[in-house]
């Protein structure tokens, strides 16, 4: 099954329309550079490495959930498949990523996603009064309250980290 090619312009189109009609259009950062990696997402936004939330794709038992991390932290598979009630979980291939999301993997925002795609929002993220989830690209991200990303999200937060 072959996808066309999701342009960079489309995904961050997207997310910037999402935010607009949410009144936080102006929380979004652009950088000159890749912020990929959360590591790097923290060293371009000036920000403790936790504050990046990491929108992961996993699969739970055939069904696609979006994750954010803090990006200190990494994604428990074990726990992500008990919130999801299921047995397995596993992170989602390239093609899964896309189909599930709208967004290229590397570049899931987890801003107006199918009302299918479950969200769940690591409870460590909300130590902190700003995170920043990606905004639709590899060199862009929000600044945004952990509440407001979970009630944007239709998300919960939920112990999905370690």
């Amino acid at each position: 099954m072959s996808h066309e090619p999701v342009h960079v312009e489309a995904s961050a189109e997207r997310v910037r329309a999402f935010l607009a009609a949410h009144g936080l259009e102006g929380g979004i950062v652009r950088f000159g550079q890749s912020t990929r990696t959360a590591a790097l997402a923290a060293e371009a936004m000036g920000c403790d490495l936790g504050q990046i939330a990491k929108s992961l794709v996993f699969v739970v038992d055939g069904e696609p959930a979006v994750v954010l991390v803090a990006g200190d932290r990494k994604g428990d598979a074990a726990a992500i498949a008990r919130e999801m009630g299921g047995r397995k979980a596993r992170f989602a291939d390239e093609e899964t990523v896309l189909a599930a999301t709208g967004y290229p993997a590397g570049a899931v925002s987890p801003f107006d996603l199918p009302g299918s795609v479950t969200v769940l929002v690591d409870d460590s993220l909300a130590r902190f009064e700003t995170v920043y989830p990606a905004a639709g690209t590899a060199e862009s991200v929000v600044a945004i309250a952990p509440p407001v990303l979970v009630e944007l999200t239709s998300g919960r937060f939920a112990p999905v980290a370690r």
